[in-house]
């Protein structure tokens, strides 16, 4: 099946207060080939809606009057039957505090108003990728295999990168809410891969590539690592830390699994 194909048969639920915005955001959509598309104005009707209803995707604004995407979101990851949903949020906030929030919780895209048609195509491929699970191909390793760690201090977060990484036909990992943990886990089984965010309490992504480089046991296992921040420079630091690739949050399947692919074979 051609990705437009794929995406005409995408079902969304769109969340947005604005009757205008509405149909400017359902304008792009249609452009992009999406031909299904829900809406709501508040947090109230997108739960309602949700009860019954289980869309490929939920594209929604910031704020409504009766809540905020970030509110919810955490709504949607706290109940088990939409727990994995896919979230893309359009919004023309700027403010970091706001953001980070939502990186966390695992959202797929976050798409500034006004977007561009290519903006939104990417955000679709990249649901495609999250529920069409094309298993990953490497050439030294069976995938299935892989005894993969994955470090985060949010819990919903962690849940989207083993969502992710299922996607690709990897098993369960071994999870961990901060980087001291991972250490002990590291001392007491094996692993091929590590998966960790930088911000963490007790001792952060830095730190703990630092010291999976310095030990002798476990120095030769790939670290890939997520972060929020943009700042070039905090990333030239988080490199010479030792990892072996580096994915923005929120990152997109098909770039977990080019960097995979890169750092694994």
């Amino acid at each position: 099946m051609s990705d437009l194909t794929a995406i005409a048969n995408l079902s969304i639920l769109l969340v947005e207060p604005s009757d205008v915005q509405q149909k400017l955001i359902i304008k792009s959509l249609t452009q992009s080939g999406v031909t299904q598309v829900e809406t709501a104005n508040t947090q109230a009707q997108a739960l309602a809606l949700l009860d019954s209803y289980q869309p490929d995707l939920v594209i929604s604004s910031m704020y409504f009057s009766d809540g905020t995407a970030d509110s919810l979101l955490q709504k949607i990851r706290s109940t088990p039957q939409t727990e994995h949903q896919a979230f893309m949020l359009v919004s023309s906030e700027r403010n970091k505090k706001y953001l980070e929030q939502l990186r966390q919780s695992g959202v797929l895209a976050i798409l500034p108003k006004p977007f561009s048609a290519e903006a939104i195509t990417r955000a679709l491929k990249a649901t495609l990728d999250i529920i069409s699970e094309e298993e990953v191909e490497l050439e030294h390793f069976d995938v299935t295999l892989l005894r993969v760690l994955v470090v985060d201090d949010s819990r919903f977060a962690r849940k989207h990168i083993i969502r992710v990484l299922a996607g690709m036909g990897i098993p369960a990992p071994v999870e961990a809410e901060d980087g001291k943990k991972a250490v002990e886990l590291l001392n007491e089984q094996s692993f091929d891969l590590i998966v960790t965010d930088y911000n963490m309490p007790e001792m952060d992504g830095k730190e703990l590539t630092e010291t999976v480089r310095s030990s002798a046991t476990y120095s030769h296992i790939p670290v890939l690592m997520v972060s929020s921040e943009a700042n070039e420079t905090h990333l030239a630091n988080i490199a010479q830390a030792g990892v072996d690739a580096i994915c923005d949050k929120p990152f997109e399947p098909a770039t977990v699994r080019e960097l995979l692919f890169k750092i694994m074979s």
